[in-house]
């Protein structure tokens, strides 16, 4: 099951290239990944014994908590599994025809999509309710992604913020009902939580942890009041609709309510308020679809409406009604994907999908028609479909369940008799002829464009004739419920009885209604709200308006309250922080004896000389009114304390101390170029005495802290008896490095995420249209261009302008040479050769230097942070010396692929060790015999390491871009200087 899920995430980071390389053809070999899970789930499992003998991995992922990859397939997982594999695959298959190779952003939407199956897939396996709660928000965000797709589009926009605030608030709820339950059952594990005694007798903790839970899977499937989310998300192209709205994440919910069916069949208050609120979802998306012209929305409000039956049913948590719903989730599935599929080759092949304009579709694409006609008389539970079929289960349930059940068959009677209508409304408007509007032209539609939604479509017929094999199957899911009576069949000939008699009248009433379409039209307009209410009335009645007017309450109280805490001045806000700080801090220091008892002035007399040079350095930058001094005094400190870490045998930090300050001090130059010679005069002296005040009190309460904290260590230190298992579990003698690899790697991970996203915001700030142009490199530019000329004027000696490092053949007899790859595009006056020439010396020796303290770093002084920070370096000496032109030359890649490769890397070495049977980040050391070197050991966290070293590598490769490249060609622009 790991690797399965593996193979999602690899074939979704390799989506991009693929589409780059193939075209939209890219989705067929994008296809084969889920069609192979299908395939393996089908013949990997016996369908028959998982019911009794459910299938379970697990690793261990943070063993701390209790917490482990924990996967689990029984009958229920596996139905959904197969459903979101094997239509997903279907659905990409149907993109490859879908989309044109221009689409805008193809191989982003093919890799969301693709991950977005693996998540699915994840979800419902998933046992552990922190796993399943990952997969879960995967989900959400992957579909505001996916939604979102045509960004350029105000309602792609908002649909996708609706759909992501709608679901991750549910989401949230969800997560603190999981986690109440998992404190309960004292298990994290959902399968020993729903099996836990605690539910023969539930308390107000249970029930509020439940319903916390329910209200994620109503928001998930879009049940009342967040339905308004999933019309809007038609907004996304069509394949994402057929998946995700139709087969696979709206199904998640109903999932969810069916997996809880143990806890819900001894809480009859939560199963009447779900069923009443997925009837009222039912009646009320039905209703909305008979009003909709657009038939995409007509089939969204009309999944609103399916929703809200199947959550009605699966709440019941009876053997009979969870028999019947997930039938009903099956028939569901097969029938909604392909009618979404026939939308999307209406509107690409005849522009619309405004039924009142659509006229002589039928005849003109009769394949289509006959799949379309088809799935909707599914839809409709037309005999002898799979929808009547299923259908007829759940009236069978109902009406045997008792009397509440009764009551409840009557609205979803009436519900399924609007299904009825708005079916025929759909079959009627797609296919049939429109009064004025001309007839449709026979279009040329590709086989491979109709096969997929075909393909679905053929199993509404084709598991009618398998209805016994497809009960016993289904049946599995139920036996986890208290065993009784049961009624619920999958028949085919149902018998004769009230079920049968109710779907006579489902069918003669949504005939009726749908002939009487014109009085209930009429009928619409004059009971709507829109008609007789009042503007705010309206907007309380309409839950998306209700929704928007939140989310501006919203924002215009974060505008009232922002001013509060923050003025918009930096000082005022680092300095209220700082009073907060001193004081909660004084207090208790008053509270302690005036110093610790053990307090010596120093440990080294070098301390004696660096501390006063650092003090100096610190005050100086204080008083400095240029900001370029003050940067380079608050450098002296910086360096000041890493010299007393060199002191103190702490070698590692030390070096990390002294890359990091020269980078920093490196993107403060770059970033001072954009700001004022000087920092702005304060007149007023009284501020300048509350500045210096807070400033001594903070210093005084931070070293004052600092004191009280190291004498108050009442254990030996941990750092000696690290250095045995740094070598024999970790494979190291440098523990720090060992330590940030191995024993707290999941801090490090959180550091290298925290470093992409710092990134990411650098990049937004600077980047307005995108976040990185294209690649310029030296041969794509006309001859004798050059930057930074302040005088364009002025003639230059042809020899300075051949000044160059072309080849021999192309340079001729010219003896003078640049050092650099890119010198001739830097304009004459503005170079140094004397920088050009220690550039061309120590760029090489510094990238081999970061190599070796990568490699060497889990043994001695180094790792692939400290080697990241030297590779920046040796670009940012480039960029010094040949400007952006010469940067572009020696690193010719993206930023964003550096730090994507890096973080895939990293990422990869936590999930590799599952694969041989380890643990997450498990760490093994190879010894390798190789001539001439002798034994190596490399110790399988060096991978990780990799992925350290090209992260920060990256951030700094997009400093440079950011801050200095795109600043140049910024401030070239504005002076005309080029």
């Amino acid at each position: 099951m790991l690797f399965m899920l593996l193979a999602h995430l690899v074939a979704a980071l390799l989506a991009p290239l693929l589409v780059r390389m193939l075209g939209r053809n890219a989705f067929y070999p994008l296809a084969l990944v889920p069609a192979a899970s299908a395939l393996w789930l089908a013949t990997a499992f016996d369908p028959a014994s998982l019911a009794s003998a459910p299938v379970e991995i697990s690793a261990d992922w943070i063993p701390a908590f209790g917490i482990g990859l924990a996967f689990r397939v029984d009958t229920l997982s596996w139905v959904l599994a197969l459903i979101a594999t094997g239509i997903g695959a279907i659905v990409l298959l149907y993109c490859a025809r879908y989309f044109k190779d221009t689409e805008p952003a193809l191989g982003r939407f093919a890799g969301v999509l693709t991950a977005f199956a693996g998540a699915m897939v994840g979800l419902v396996l998933a046992d552990d309710v922190m796993v399943l709660y990952t997969f879960w928000e995967l989900t959400t965000v992957f579909s505001y992604l996916l939604i979102g797709h045509y960004q350029e589009k105000q309602s792609s926009r908002r649909a996708a913020m609706n759909a992501l605030i709608s679901t991750t608030a549910g989401g949230l709820a969800m997560f603190v009902g999981l986690l109440m339950l998992g404190q309960a059952a004292g298990s994290l594990r959902l399968s020993a939580i729903l099996t836990d005694p605690m539910w023969s007798a539930p308390g107000p903790y249970l029930v509020t942890a439940v319903v916390l839970v329910l209200a994620g899977a109503m928001s998930k499937s879009a049940l009342v009041p967040t339905h308004f989310w999933l019309p809007g998300a038609m907004a996304a192209p069509t394949p994402v609709s057929a998946y995700l709205h139709a087969a696979a994440m709206v199904k998640a919910g109903v999932y969810l309510i069916l997996r809880l069916a143990p806890a819900l069949s001894v809480l009859d208050v939560l199963q009447v308020v779900v069923s009443v609120i997925g009837a009222a979802t039912m009646l009320l998306g039905g209703w909305r679809a008979l009003r909709q012209t657009d038939i995409k929305l007509l089939l969204a409000y009309g999944t609103v409406s399916q929703l809200g039956f199947l959550a009605a049913i699966g709440a019941l948590a009876t053997q009979d009604a969870v028999l019947a719903g997930l039938a009903m989730l099956v028939a569901h599935a097969v029938f909604k994907a392909p009618l979404f599929m026939v939308v999307g080759i209406i509107d690409k092949k005849f522009g619309t999908r405004d039924l009142r304009v659509l006229s002589g579709v039928g005849r003109a694409v009769p394949v289509v028609a006959v799949i379309g006609i088809v799935s909707a008389a599914s839809m409709a539970a037309v005999p002898p479909l799979l929808g009547f079929v299923a259908k007829e289960s759940v009236y069978t349930a109902l009406w045997y369940g008792g009397a509440y059940q009764r009551g409840l068959l009557v609205a979803l009677v009436a519900g399924s008799v609007l299904t009825v209508a708005y079916s025929w409304r759909f079959v009627q408007g797609a296919f049939g002829r429109s009064a004025g509007a001309p007839r449709a032209r026979t279009p040329q539609i590709p086989v491979l464009f109709w096969l997929p939604p075909a393909a679905i479509a053929a199993l509404s017929v084709v598991l009618v004739a398998l209805a016994g094999p497809l009960e016993d199957l289904l049946t599995g899911a139920a036996a986890v419920l208290p065993e009784q009576e049961t009624h619920a069949h999958l028949l085919v000939v149902p018998h004769l009885g009230v079920p049968l008699l109710a779907s006579v009248v489902t069918l003669g009433l949504g005939a009726l209604l749908a002939v009487a379409a014109r009085p209930v039209q009429r009928l619409q307009r004059a009971v709507s709200p829109m008609t007789w209410a009042r503007e705010g009335l309206q907007e309380f009645l309409d839950a998306e308006r209700l929704f928007r007017r939140t989310m501006r309450g919203v924002d215009a109280l974060a505008v009232a309250v922002t001013p509060l805490f923050q003025r918009g001045s930096l000082p005022y806000t680092l300095g209220t922080m700082l009073v907060v700080m001193i004081a909660l801090t004084v207090p208790v220091a008053l509270t302690q004896a005036p110093l610790p008892q053990n307090l010596v002035p120093f440990h080294s007399p070098v301390e004696l000389l660096v501390l006063p040079v650092a003090a100096l350095a610190a005050i100086g930058a204080a008083r400095s009114r240029r900001r370029l001094r003050a940067v380079f005094l608050i450098s002296v400190t910086g360096y000041g304390v890493a010299v007393l870490f060199l002191v103190s045998g702490a070698p590692d930090v030390a070096l990390t101390q002294v890359l990091v300050e020269t980078a920093m001090t490196v993107v403060l130059v770059l970033v001072l170029r954009r700001l004022p010679l000087h920092f702005s005069r304060r007149p007023l002296r009284i501020g300048a005495i509350g500045r210096w005040g807070i400033a001594i009190g903070t210093a005084v309460t931070l070293c004052g802290a600092a004191l009280y904290a190291a004498d108050a260590r009442y254990l030996d230190p941990l750092g000696p008896e690290l250095i045995e298992p740094a070598y024999t579990s970790g494979g190291g003698h440098n523990v720090v490095n060992v330590t940030l690899v191995d024993a707290r790697v999941w801090d490090t991970f959180g550091e290298i995420t925290v470093l992409l996203v710092v990134a990411t915001g650098v990049a937004s700030l600077i980047f307005v249209t995108r976040r990185e142009q294209g690649i310029s490199r030296v041969r794509d530019l006309t001859a004798g261009t050059s930057i930074w000329r302040r005088h364009p004027d002025t003639p230059l000696p042809q020899n300075v302008l051949n000044f160059d490092a072309r080849t021999d053949e192309v340079a001729g007899t010219n003896r003078w040479r640049t050092w650099l790859s890119a010198g001739l595009t830097l304009a004459p006056e503005r170079r140094m050769v004397i920088l050009e020439v220690i550039t061309r010396l120590a760029f090489p020796v510094m990238m081999i230097f970061s190599v070796y303290l990568l490699m060497a770093g889990h043994n001695l002084p180094g790792g692939g942070f400290a080697g990241g920070l030297v590779a920046g370096l040796a670009l940012t000496m480039r960029y010094l010396a040949g400007g952006r032109y010469e940067l572009t030359e020696a690193a010719p890649v993206q930023a964003g692929l550096v730090l994507g490769t890096g973080m895939a890397i990293a990422s990869a070495a936590a999930v590799l060790p599952l694969l041989f049977g380890g643990t997450i980040f498990q760490t093994v050391t190879p010894v390798l015999h190789v001539p001439l070197l002798g034994e190596v050991h490399l110790p399988s966290a060096l991978l990780f390491d990799v992925g350290v070293y090209l992260v920060v590598l990256g951030v700094i490769l997009d400093f440079l871009r950011t801050l200095g490249a795109q600043i140049d060609q910024q401030q070239e622009a504005e002076s005309d200087v080029r």
